[in-house]
């Protein structure tokens, strides 16, 4: 299955964890990616992401043509080093998000996955991706 998404990752705990990052176009999913590269994050896909199943749980790859492609709007798009793929372990949906929200999950391809929504443009949304990484386990349930 291929999404209209971003996917970014981070180690966390030894392996990469990834956040995929969904919106309409022009909503900053691509400016997110830029910024969370500098927060250490690493590059999986911008702009189309391919999702599949293996053992249960859900990984997301760039489809080839877009392999190592990040979307500079209103300047170019570049290339830069990216992760082959990354387990999905979030969700992040645009939008205003709710100051203390129920826990909320994305059903994609039968797994569930912990959603998060996320004002993209915010300059603390880098900041807000790795802590919500962090809150999650392996297993989408909150940590405490």
């Amino acid at each position: 299955m291929i999404r209209h998404a971003g996917l970014v990752a981070a180690r966390v705990g030894g392996s990469w964890r990834g956040v995929l990052i969904e919106g309409p176009a022009g909503a900053g999913k691509s400016d997110l990616a830029i910024r969370a590269l500098a927060h250490g994050f690493r590059l999986v896909a911008d702009d189309r992401v391919t999702l599949w199943v293996s053992a249960g749980r859900l990984f997301g790859r760039a489809p080839e043509a877009l392999a190592g492609l990040l979307e500079i709007r209103g300047l170019q798009v570049v290339r830069v080093a990216a992760l082959p793929l990354a387990e999905v372990a979030l969700a992040v949906r645009c939008g205003t998000p709710e100051r203390i929200p129920d826990p909320a999950f994305a059903e994609l391809l039968g797994v569930s996955v912990p959603l998060i929504g996320l004002d993209l443009r915010e300059a603390s949304a880098p900041a807000k991706l790795s802590r919500a990484l962090s809150h999650f386990d392996e297993r989408g349930k909150r940590r405490i």
